[in-house]
């Protein structure tokens, strides 16, 4: 059946759960508070609310009860020093019990009936102790929660090599597959120091421009291809997508770089169309 909802993302989960949204009038972007099974919470309302066909099985949905105002602001505030007990208690009680895994971050629910720590860790913990113990010492419900090295850096944030802000903290919701095939098509040194963001992975902005170096390139004479130059015949040495020039060799080791208006797009052209028809 359809129902008014709006998807909710919880930025510690790095997920968005759909959300009931009969009674509620809210725009992308709010703070919202909703319904959980463990009490109240809050998150950022993902897109517009709409009508969205539910599967039954997967009703009744949890609700949002309202748009966060100034007094569920001060609350989500006031989370702050529990929070920072709650990471101190946790990081004492690893240690006692000599566990291996580091906690990156913690965070109470709205009405701190849970909370829910992330942590890395190389192998599999047994924290069986530790959620004991720690529900024992802070009265709540206890969440663990493995993380990879990329949320570790979306939850602790910082500097990319480029000045700004890291992706994953500010704009980027969902973590893409990057490969070393996107910084090869792109022309970047395979230097892992050089192509790697903090977290020690691929930079997630290798696949931003990839599809469009990729289409470019199609349209660009292949390396090794033999081509006229004011009637000269030259060897593709190498391409330059973003100056959209090639390097021709001219015997002898005679190179010399020529844009591709000297060369006609439509002689690049056709030999894409060449290249693809011989696939």
């Amino acid at each position: 059946m359809k129902i008014r909802a709006g998807s909710v993302r919880f930025d510690y989960l790095n997920k968005s759960f759909l959300f009931d949204a009969t009674d509620v009038e809210a725009r992308a972007g709010d703070t919202v508070i909703v319904e959980t099974e463990y009490g109240l919470d809050c998150g950022i309302l993902d897109d517009e609310i709409s009508e969205v066909e539910i599967d039954d099985a997967e009703l009744p949905l949890h609700k949002i009860q309202r748009v966060a105002g100034e007094p569920d602001f001060e609350q989500i505030k006031s989370m702050q020093p529990k929070e920072e007990k709650a990471h101190q208690v946790c990081d004492e009680e690893i240690n006692k019990l000599g566990l291996k895994m580091k906690l990156v971050n913690v965070r109470c629910s709205y009405d701190s009936a849970k909370i829910s720590f992330c942590y890395t860790s190389d192998g599999r913990v047994d924290f069986r102790e530790l959620v004991r113990t720690l529900a024992s010492r802070l009265k709540a419900r206890i969440e663990l929660r493995q993380v990879g090295v990329r949320d570790e850096a979306r939850l602790i944030g910082g500097m990319g090599v480029c000045g700004r802000l890291l992706c994953c903290t500010t704009f980027l919701k969902d973590f893409q597959s990057v490969s070393i095939k996107m910084a090869k098509e792109q022309g970047l040194q395979l230097n892992p120091t050089k192509i790697s963001g903090v977290c020690g992975r691929l930079f997630c902005c290798l696949k931003y421009e990839y599809d469009q170096y990729c289409e470019m390139k199609d349209k660009m004479p292949q390396i090794g291809e033999t081509i006229a130059v004011d009637g000269e015949q030259g060897r593709v040495a190498a391409v330059n997508v973003l100056k959209e020039t090639v390097i021709m060799e001219f015997g002898e080791g005679v190179k010399r770089e020529v844009s591709l208006r000297d060369i006609g797009w439509n002689c690049v052209g056709n030999c894409a169309k060449d290249r693809n028809n011989s696939r």
